[in-house]
This record gives C-alpha cells, structure tokens and sequence, in this order.
C-alpha cells in the first residue's frame, strides 16, 4: 500500500494546499495530512479548529486522512508506516527550503521519498501567512481558502 503524508500547519488551509492534494490523491492508496503542532509557534487557528476544517473540505475523499502530530516529521511517518512525503513547491525559494528539509529527511529515514508537486501559476501567491494577515484584518479572504473553510473562520 503506498502511504503519502502531505504534511503542514494549515493555519490555515488555502485553495493552493487543497489543488497540491487533489492533484496528489491519484498517485497513493492513502495520503494522510498532518496537521503539524509546534508548542513554540504561535497559531491562528487552534489544532481542533484546523482539523475540523480539513474534515469538512476533505469529507468526500475516500484516500484521505486527517491526523495530528507533533515532533518529527519522520517519526509520524514511521507511526503512520508513509513511505512518501507530499509537498508543495510555489516558487523558487520553497524549492531550496523543500530541497534541504528533503535531504535531512532522507539521511534520517531513506525508506521516505519526497514527492514535490509544483504550484499552479495561479495559486502560486496564496499563503496561510498571508491569509492568516487578511483574516486579522478583517479581509475577504473567500478567493484564497476552499468555500468549506469559510464557516470556520
């Protein structure tokens, strides 16, 4: 069974996260989005917040699960038996971050491959950062998150 984790904050979710997973959901049996919890970072949205929005935008995804996790990335890979990580490329600069988080990734767990899915042009600019700046400002921000999130926030 060929198990992806497509990991990230998703503080929150945007129309470019969900494009990355639609695009990712032929190539695996199983992908699991974790919802990344660091104690240090300060979030928008809490971790039931986000979970229950991811659940609502991925309700009808049969190939989809949502978890939660702290600590490393690798480590929830090896809990949750994933052998292929997800990530989303959206400009040049993701790319070089992905690339060395990609490579650490490797020298720790070898048995993890990185699949990297680049951004379409048109999602290229959305960002939970920026979002998350709209949303405190009391911004529109129904173009950049998928429409089941907008009850949420």
């Amino acid at each position: 069974m060929k198990i992806a984790l497509f990991p990230g904050s998703f503080d929150p979710i945007t129309i470019a996260h969900v494009n990355i997973l639609q695009r990712a959901t032929p190539l695996f049996d199983k992908i699991v989005i974790g919802i990344g919890l660091n104690s240090a970072k300060q979030n928008f949205l809490t971790a039931e917040q986000r979970l229950q929005i991811l659940e609502t935008v991925f309700k009808g995804y049969q190939n989809i699960e949502i978890q939660t996790y702290e600590g490393l990335t690798v480590n929830f890979c090896r809990k949750i038996k994933a052998t292929y990580m997800v990530r989303g490329i959206r400009s040049a600069s993701d790319f070089e971050y992905e690339r060395a988080i990609a490579q650490i990734n490797q020298t720790m767990m070898p048995d993890v491959e990185t699949i990297l899915l680049l951004s379409k042009p048109e999602y290229s600019a959305i960002s939970s950062t920026i979002v998350r700046d709209i949303l405190r400002n009391h911004g529109d921000v129904s173009p950049f998150v998928p429409k089941e999130a907008l009850n949420f926030l």
